[in-house]
């Protein structure tokens, strides 16, 4: 009979020199609705984190907390050293300059050539460049996501799996430091699905950069995470690998393994 490693559970991470983004007993509340409770994670340099719970469960909240877009009501976030509370607009601003996003919906201005999609965020942060430059720039992340062809596409001539990739290099074309992914393999098929979850595990080596994946597919997670964060009653509830975690015979870990 296999034994279930030990998996620490309700734990506050110990910070790192080499974290990117530092969550230290968290709280947020909605009414008589607690959504984080004493909730705390750390993010290393060069780490990918998946972080898994149950529709509702407070995952998009974090995420809006860690950026500043929502207010926690107690704890602290550091973003990049930065405490995340004691920033203006303005600094706010710069530091998610730094921070990428993969929205589940993909967020492409369907208006807008592939090659326009990943010039815009390079004019939006007044990246100081050439023409050349910018083109150079362009290829180049197309190029690493497999769609330098389709650099004078529509939106809309591109399949689900393509818009996706798409959406990945005009997060990656201001080599961002952490990057947050939204559901990224959802609406996809099966395939398409294992083929972005591959791609996220080679961008981020090629980048280097750290992750913070939001994800219900358990596939996508096992390809991608180096460790999983389980949000359940609002806390950090249990930490692992994926093969840690499918071992644990905790029915509230057990449940999203079976």
């Amino acid at each position: 009979m296999t034994t279930a490693p030990i998996i620490e559970q309700r734990s506050i991470p110990v910070v790192s020199t080499d974290s990117v983004i530092e969550i230290e007993h968290l709280y947020k509340t909605f009414g008589d609705n607690t959504v984080l409770a004493d909730f705390s994670l750390v993010l290393r340099k060069g780490e990918n984190v998946a972080v898994l719970g149950k529709s509702g469960s407070g995952k998009s909240v974090l995420i809006k907390c860690i950026i500043g877009l929502m207010r926690a009501d107690k704890g602290s976030i550091r973003l990049l050293g930065q405490d995340i509370d004691n920033l203006d607009h303005q600094e706010l601003d710069e530091i998610r300059s730094r921070v990428g996003f993969l929205f589940q919906s993909n967020a492409l201005y369907d208006s807008m050539t592939v090659r326009e999609n990943l010039e815009f965020p390079l004019r939006r942060h007044w990246i100081k460049m050439t023409s050349a430059e910018q083109d150079a720039k362009v290829l180049e992340v197309l190029s690493n996501v497999g769609l330098a062809h389709a650099v004078d596409m529509m939106p809309a001539e591109l399949s689900g799996g393509m818009r996706k990739r798409i959406a990945l290099a005009r997060t990656l074309i201001l080599d961002p430091e952490i990057i947050f992914y939204d559901e990224p393999t959802t609406g996809l098929d099966p395939i398409t699905g294992k083929g972005i979850s591959k791609l996220i595990r080679e961008m981020g080596e090629k980048y280097n950069t750290s992750a913070l994946i939001i994800s219900h597919d358990m596939n996508c997670i096992r390809m991608t995470a180096d460790r999983i964060i389980m949000l359940i009653d609002g806390t950090c509830y249990a930490q692992g690998s994926y093969e840690e975690l499918k071992l644990n015979n905790d029915p509230k870990v057990k449940q999203f393994f079976e």
